[in-house]
């Protein structure tokens, strides 16, 4: 008898277009429920069962109106492409063609050399260095100052979270945090490198949070507001 997968993948016509709905059995789950990722518009459904697993994709049939209201707030998306406008450490810049491969910043300008199909992924690459840099800098800086020692520092690209801190020490950062502020960026730091010392959300967690930076209530704000926004550019 052939194995039964615990995920699977159909296409659901969702307001006249195709939708790819993600199928995943989660024994932890009570009932099936329809999700779609606010940021990403993901959509996916939990089954708690391998039979409901079965129906999973006729339960999201029925929930298609609510599906495609969801998908209607999911922000729109920016190819990483001349003319385009991202922020770079929450600063606005157009993004602009050179003549040359490399990528550089000057002022408020973005320039990407090169053809045309190769300049979104040489400035995803671009943007992906620059956090890797910066992130990295900066987490040595923290941990340094709570006399703890991070293992690894890595850098991808996460949907539902900006930062991790494993329990061996290796930290990953979201690379679309070199979009966001630095008062942003360096909170999320501060958050995980205080996980080095301390694996909660305790009391003695936040005490090291705020000895790294004076305020976690600003960038909070900022990213309950902003952060969906900086899952819209480029993949």
């Amino acid at each position: 008898m052939a194995k039964r997968l615990a995920t699977r993948r159909e296409l659901l016509k969702i307001d006249g277009r195709q939708v790819e709905v993600t199928m995943r059995l989660n024994p932890r789950a009570r009932r099936l429920i329809v999700k779609v990722h606010p940021s990403t518009g993901e959509v996916s459904v939990i089954a708690p069962s391998q039979r409901s697993l079965d129906r999973a994709l006729e339960f999201a049939r029925g929930e298609t109106t609510w599906i495609a209201h969801q998908l209607s707030r999911v922000p729109a998306r920016i190819e990483l492409k001349p003319g385009a406008r991202i922020p770079l450490r929450g600063r606005e810049h157009i993004v602009e063609r050179g003549e040359r491969g490399a990528v550089s910043v000057a002022g408020d300008t973005i320039t990407v050399g090169g053809r045309d199909e190769h300049i979104p992924r040489r400035l995803l690459d671009f943007l992906k260095r620059e956090a890797r840099q910066n992130l990295e800098a900066r987490t040595l800086e923290f941990a340094a100052k709570i006399e703890s020692r991070v293992r690894r520092v890595s850098v991808r690209d996460t949907a539902s979270r900006w930062g991790s801190c494993s329990a061996n020490k290796t930290i990953s950062y979201c690379w679309r945090l070199i979009l966001a502020p630095d008062f942003v960026r360096d909170y999320v730091v501060a958050h995980e490198v205080a996980h080095l010392r301390e694996m909660n959300h305790g009391p003695k967690f936040w005490a090291l949070v705020k000895g790294l930076v004076s305020d976690i209530e600003a960038p909070q704000r900022w990213l309950r507001k902003n952060g969906v926004l900086l899952h819209r550019y480029g993949a």
